[in-house]
């Protein structure tokens, strides 16, 4: 099941994923070349990485061949894909991925992936042990046994109860790591969002990273 998010596949998903929110994101803001976009195609933009395929991965990998560049060949690749679809403006095209370096794009997919993961798949296992434990702890809770310290008998308890310890300390770890923020960075080449402030230096891009960030994709922006 972790295919699906730790995959090549997965990454290069991940990765259209993100350059479609950001494009969405310009266009909400909007900037002025995209303030009369059409919101209709939002959501066929989105069809684009939620009907991901394999095919459409490998696609992504023959453009590489050409680029060799592998996050370029995903922007190629929207661009491909907007081609296909009714009203879209072609000037609006070369906002993909407008402003942004490869790594804005790398460090939001793999923590994306990583968070998802982590509450599709990881935590449901976990949750799913620590309810068997405790049916253990309590059909056990009375069954004597000897325990042992320094690896020598020592006093009496219940198996039921040592079981338990290793609920207490699960939940425990599955509490800090739901605690534990899972960040992106997300600012340009080096953090200070330059090509957006001399192209459009009215807007917050600072703020707009921020909630672009915690709004569409769920994660903490670094900053």
């Amino acid at each position: 099941s972790l295919a699906e998010y730790f995959s090549e596949y997965a990454l290069i998903r991940y990765r259209v994923r993100v350059e479609i929110e950001y494009f969405i994101t310009l266009c909400e803001l909007p900037l002025p070349q995209l303030q009369d976009f059409d919101h209709s195609l939002f959501e066929p933009l989105r069809d684009i990485y939620r009907n991901f395929t394999e095919q459409d991965a490998q696609r992504v990998k023959d453009i590489e061949k050409v680029t060799n560049h592998d996050v370029k060949a995903v922007e190629y690749f929207i661009k491909e894909k907007i081609d296909a679809l009714n009203g879209f403006p072609i000037q609006a095209k070369e906002f993909i991925h407008f402003g942004l370096t490869s790594q804005d794009i790398n460090n939001t997919s793999v923590p994306l992936s990583i968070k998802e993961a982590l509450e599709q798949v990881y935590y449901p296992l976990v949750e799913e042990l620590i309810e068997q434990l405790n049916d253990y702890a309590e059909q056990w809770k009375q069954v004597p046994m000897l325990a042992k310290t320094h690896g020598q008998p020592a006093s009496p308890t219940r198996l039921g109860k040592e079981v338990m310890v290793y609920v207490y300390r699960l939940e425990e770890q599955l509490r800090g790591l739901k605690d534990t923020p899972i960040t992106a960075k997300f600012g340009g080449a080096t953090g200070n969002y330059n090509a957006h402030h001399v192209a459009f230096p009215q807007y917050d891009w600072r703020e707009f990273g921020n909630k672009f960030v915690s709004e569409k994709l769920g994660l903490e922006r670094e900053q």
